[in-house]
């Protein structure tokens, strides 16, 4: 099994809660949360970012508007909707569920461990 490949599957896997998350702050254009996301080193591309975000418009999670910009075309904003952020609600119990329980069985392991080593 290749570690890099297992590291991505992870990181895809909560690449979507994070975007919800990102955008749930307010307005965002879609730069500003390629940075944010690869700045937390969850590394994203364009090319994965775009495709996310349509999928999550066309299921009522999210909408966009267009705002005029002085340097350049318009720009696309996203946002939350209501069915969004119920969504991103449930999505975050489930995390923290998750994260207490992965937290419980790293914390068994590591007093197993510990108890093995000789004293």
């Amino acid at each position: 099994m290749n570690i890099e490949n297992a590291q991505v599957q992870m990181r895809k896997g909560i690449l979507e809660f994070c975007i919800l998350h990102v955008i749930s702050r307010g307005e965002v254009y879609a730069s500003d949360m390629l940075e944010e996301l690869t700045s937390a080193r969850i590394m994203v591309v364009e090319g994965t970012l775009y495709p996310l975000l349509t999928r999550l418009k066309n299921a009522g999670l999210l909408d966009y508007k267009w705002v005029e910009s002085s340097s350049g075309p318009p720009r696309k904003y996203y946002v939350l909707t209501d069915n969004g952020k119920l969504f991103l609600d449930a999505m975050q119990d489930t995390w923290l569920d998750l994260a207490d329980s992965v937290k419980t069985i790293i914390k068994k392991t590591d007093e197993a461990i510990q108890t093995q080593k000789p004293s």
